[in-house]
């Protein structure tokens, strides 16, 4: 897998009552709630290392440092960007924002892992009870 750092990728919504915090019960306020500005930023990343990722791999969100810096409505629109600052082999990190249409709603960093996707799943479903 050769990904260059750099490397940027982004996603974005208009903010719809099923992402708001009241929906997703992480506050009382119909605004995007920042569990789904996370979600975003972690599929920008995901998205990112799946464009360079070979048949029976794929990526794991591990770490997030994220904070949520300023509030969206209902029905505005939402970006999130996610840009590769390293690779290690099987490490990818990258810097995330998210942005609406008056400027910067949200940054941090996020780290993503490689795995194989057969024996990833294997180990998730010897954890059922």
């Amino acid at each position: 897998m050769d990904m260059t750092i750099g490397t940027k990728h982004e996603v974005s919504i208009t903010v719809t009552t099923d992402v708001t915090a009241v929906k997703m019960k992480s506050g009382s306020l119909e605004v995007l709630a920042t569990p789904y500005m996370v979600a975003l930023m972690e599929q920008a990343a995901s998205e990112l290392c799946d464009k360079f990722v070979p048949e029976g791999i794929s990526t794991v969100g591990t770490a997030l440092n994220i904070s949520h810096l300023a509030p969206t409505p209902v029905g505005g629109k939402v970006k999130a960007v996610a840009t590769l600052t390293a690779f290690d082999g099987r490490k990818a990190s990258f810097d995330v924002e998210a942005y609406d249409d008056l400027g910067l709603i949200g940054k941090g960093t996020h780290e993503r892992f490689t795995i194989k996707i057969e024996s990833f799943m294997k180990k998730a479903l010897e954890r059922k009870s």
